[in-house]
């Protein structure tokens, strides 16, 4: 084929790109902040996180202080019946330790029989119910998917409108040198792959819990 022959061929095809281009289908809501293009619910970050939470299978406790915190990390660990509950937390498992709550142990990934794992977060996304991680956490590539239960503990100034204001706080808060990985952690693990039939904690997690302490 020539080269005149290949450069008309091109072309035609550039030329019914430029025809079949599509319509940006919501232009109304480019460049827009998600807080002007959601209806406002009249619920506070905290309850719109709860609500979205528990609709994605979480399990979520209000704590109005560190002391209902250590008391419920108490009762579920009771009822669950956990022989072993880790901590990738250095600054909680310290907490916990003062408060003589030593059945929580120091998180390790060599421990595969562990039954759940407590660990902190960056930020919790009210609009969709989802958890902001990152490499920077202890142990932060491993702990929150390794174990059967992932316990997450947050406190309320780490609540945050919506995704892009994540974005942002992790961009204020580690400047140009951000974390390697920033994880979206939304409900437990959950696939249809096999056969379309919903299986929930292939490939993380079966259970996820979050603890938000109020102050």
């Amino acid at each position: 084929m020539s080269s005149q022959a290949r450069e008309n061929i091109l072309k035609k095809i550039h030329s019914s790109l430029d025809r079949a281009t599509l319509p940006m289908p919501y232009p109304e809501v480019e460049g827009k902040n998600a807080n002007d293009v959601f209806s406002d619910s009249g619920m506070s970050m905290e309850e719109t996180f709860a609500t979205e939470f528990i609709k994605l299978g979480g399990k979520f406790i209000f704590c109005e202080n560190e002391r209902q915190l250590l008391d419920e990390i108490h009762v579920l660990y009771d009822n669950m019946d956990w022989q072993q509950l880790l901590c990738a937390e250095p600054r909680l498992l310290k907490m916990f330790h003062q408060n003589k709550m030593e059945f929580v142990q120091p998180a390790d990934p060599r421990a595969e029989g562990a039954d759940a794992c407590i660990t902190d977060c960056e930020f919790l996304v009210a609009r969709t119910g989802s958890v902001l991680l990152s490499s920077r956490q202890n142990l932060g590539r491993v702990a929150s998917v390794y174990f059967p239960v992932h316990i997450i503990v947050a406190y309320a100034a780490q609540m945050v409108p919506d995704i892009a204001d994540g974005i942002e706080g992790m961009k204020q808060r580690y400047g140009n040198d951000l974390p390697s990985m920033i994880n979206l952690n939304t409900g437990p693990s959950r696939t249809a792959d096999i056969e379309k039939t919903l299986v929930v904690g292939v490939h993380g997690p079966r259970e996820v819990y979050c603890f938000l302490v109020m102050r």
